[in-house]
């Protein structure tokens, strides 16, 4: 099967009956991406959590929340947007996905990419920024915008870091502020 005659509803079909990994063992729902297949601006976090798991669908518990919210407060709607997770199942107790569960995801994401073709892709947190692009700290590096492999990608904390620490509340509608600034200064629809 050629990769032209990919979709997102077909990679969702794998996803919601992926076995490759032992994630699958545990899972209510495997979590595909959800939202424009014809996005500019791809979300990418680290893993489905408890309520994502529960419902199938990725950011509907209080991370979502919090990331519907720093969204809202700069003009971006979430159906006009498309997030999705470095891996597909719950890791138990939320802890990081492996680099197996990683690498074993990965044809996923990068599907999911080449299909949406994002004028941006949001990294969100640690994880993701270190799957994508190799990345360390995000503290250090959130805010910015990097280019590789003709892909432009902006980094920013994970929304769930906020339940941990509100401190970082301003720091996400900061960042967002400065997606959205770019987005204008591009002339990229949002």
């Amino acid at each position: 099967m050629g990769i032209s005659n990919d979709s997102i509803d077909r990679i969702k079909s794998e996803v919601i009956n992926c076995k490759l990994c032992n994630l699958c063992i545990n899972r209510t729902n495997a979590v595909p991406g959800d939202g424009n297949p014809k996005a500019n601006i791809m979300f990418i976090g680290e893993a489905p959590g408890r309520n994502e798991d529960e419902k199938g669908k990725p950011f509907v518990g209080m991370a979502g929340k919090i990331l519907d919210e720093a969204l809202a407060k700069v003009g971006l709607v979430r159906s006009r947007i498309y997030i999705t997770n470095i891996v597909k199942c719950r890791p138990p107790s939320n802890r990081v996905p492996t680099e197996d569960e990683r690498r074993v995801c990965k044809s996923y994401l990068e599907r999911e990419i080449s299909i949406v073709s994002p004028k941006i892709i949001c990294i969100l947190g640690r994880t993701a920024y270190q799957s994508l692009l190799g990345g360390g700290s995000i503290l250090g590096n959130r805010g910015k915008f990097i280019q590789k492999d003709n892909r432009l990608y902006f980094i920013t904390v994970h929304p769930a870091a906020i339940i941990y620490n509100n401190k970082l509340r301003n720091v996400l509608e900061n960042d967002m502020q400065t997606l959205v600034m770019e987005c204008r200064r591009l002339e990229i629809p949002i």
